[in-house]
């Protein structure tokens, strides 16, 4: 109790206070703008924590990712971009909810339940963080091949369009994951002699490329729809008790998706999502209003994507392993400031290990007034014409991918990414597919072929551990899948039922 007493005053020194609001302000900003990721976030915060002690510098790093994974959600609500990658799974299910004039029920779903999700989560880094890192640690690169090729064969599941349409586009993706020399054989691919291409296509411009400037060039072809009606907007939080009575499953199942995908190093809020909508959809009794604006996908995923967010920092205060991007930039600060991770950290200064605990839950409960605040600020963008606020995306969009690594070849990028992916969705190709082959194609590759070299080229191994046996199993099922569908359709009996 004495140590417990001791964390709780770390916290409410004046320094520790006050970076815990002015980063949770910055994230949020940072999150909501298109193209400025979570991860960047956290990065641009680490020359800043040089002149912080060493709970306030850890505190800034928790605080502004946990705001900045939320604020991501209202772009994409509000304008269907997504302001974090994390965002992107449900994006097409919050921007309907807007359009059917329930933003702020989207808006309020994705805040309310983010904030249950990371207090879960946070629970989960208290009770089991010796447990889920043993798990994790268990996992070798054949678990985790397939549990990468299993988030992408959840392209197939949250596609609203033809599965096969979905698969072409993640091959796409994984197409482009190949460009560069950042291979396992460190050989150039397709990069056409151009250097810039060397490093690969990063990932924040395609995104950016294909949901906002698409956005903008889809916007810009056709008639500007009717405006959404003018009222005063709504209570933020109206409804969403009766939505946690009314989802508890769902609430489960994504924060129980999310603790376990965040204890897994390179996993991460991304991965969550995706796969926690797709469960939801799968499992769903009415999986045909899922695309429509229908709270249940986003109610899971919401929860999902900040539940990883505190899993994800199990195995790296217990043995220094990342999680995903974020908790590797921490990692980095808690070394500087002398919180060397692991197990001796939970008993040398157990008063700073509480005092982060203090801290996860303190970010979690401030993003609910500050969320409010930000959604209302930001809801003023339903009243602006179409002509004034593209031309102000276009310039965020290239202004947040030069950011990402100060070179104009990123804006290139940026212009390429949306036309492709205006292309694709004017011919019926989820383009969500596409980004998330490219964000997981690094991932499948190098775990593939550090798998094949540890088992001297043979497969055997891919399916001869239990856990690998039942993810290859899992993956395998929903990659055939969409044959499964089109056979069982094309079948006799069902052919003279339709006639």
């Amino acid at each position: 109790m004495s140590t417990f007493i001791e964390a709780i005053w770390m916290v409410l020194a004046p320094d520790v206070m006050l970076a815990i609001l002015l980063s949770a302000i910055y994230g949020l900003v940072v999150g909501s703008l298109p193209g400025l990721s979570a991860t960047m976030a956290t990065a641009l915060l680490v020359p800043v924590t040089f002149y912080l002690s060493p709970i306030a510098a850890v505190a800034t790093i928790i605080t502004a990712s946990a705001m900045a994974i939320f604020s991501g959600d209202i772009p994409g609500c509000l304008l269907r971009i997504p302001g974090t990658p994390a965002s992107a799974a449900y994006t097409d299910e919050a921007y309907a909810m807007t359009r059917k004039g329930q933003a702020e029920m989207a808006l309020g779903i994705c805040l309310w339940f983010s904030a249950l999700g990371g207090v879960f989560g946070t629970l989960s880094l208290i009770l089991m963080a010796p447990l889920l890192a043993e798990f994790a640690l268990s996992f070798s690169t054949f678990e985790y091949f397939w549990l990468a090729f299993l988030g992408l064969m959840c392209a197939t599941l949250v596609a609203r369009s033809s599965p096969v349409k979905a698969i072409a586009a993640m091959l796409l993706g994984l197409l482009i994951a190949c460009v560069g020399i950042e291979n396992p054989a460190g050989t150039p691919r397709f990069t056409f002699g151009l250097t810039d291409l060397l490093g690969g296509i990063e990932v924040v411009p395609a995104l950016v490329g294909c949901f906002a400037v698409a956005e903008v060039m889809r916007a810009m072809s056709v008639p500007e729809p009717p405006p959404l009606p003018r009222r005063k907007f709504g209570s933020i939080l109206a409804g969403q008790w009766k939505l946690t009575k009314e989802y508890p499953v769902q609430q489960a199942r994504g924060n129980v998706i999310g603790i376990i995908i965040g204890v897994l190093p390179g996993a991460g809020a991304d991965m969550a999502a995706w796969v926690s909508y797709a469960m939801a959809k799968r499992f769903s009794k009415t999986p045909e209003k899922f695309g429509t604006g229908h709270p249940e996908g986003l109610i899971e995923a919401g929860a999902s994507n900040n539940a990883s967010l505190a899993s994800g920092w199990v195995p790296s205060l217990l043995f220094g392993i990342p999680g995903d991007t974020i908790t590797a930039i921490a990692i980095g600060v808690l070394y500087m400031k002398g919180l060397n991770p692991g197990p001796t950290l939970f008993t040398e200064k157990a008063s700073s290990m509480y005092a982060l605990y203090i801290i996860f839950m303190l970010g979690n409960i401030i993003m609910i007034p500050l969320g409010i605040i930000m959604i209302r600020l930001a809801s003023y963008v339903l009243r602006l014409k179409r002509y004034a606020i593209m031309p102000v995306i276009v310039l965020l969009c290239a202004v947040g991918s030069f950011a990402t690594g100060n070179n104009l070849f990123l804006v290139i990028t940026v212009a390429a990414f949306g036309c492709i992916g205006y292309l694709m969705e004017k011919n019926g190709y989820p383009v969500a597919a596409l980004v998330l082959g490219v964000v997981m194609g690094s991932m499948v590759e190098q775990h593939f072929i550090t798998s094949l070299i540890k088992s001297d080229g043979s497969i055997l191994p891919f399916f001869e551990r239990p856990v690998s046996a039942t993810l290859a199993a899992i993956t395998i099922g929903l990659f055939i899948w969409p044959l499964a569908v089109w056979l069982w359709r094309k079948r006799p009996g069902q052919t003279v039922a339709t006639a």
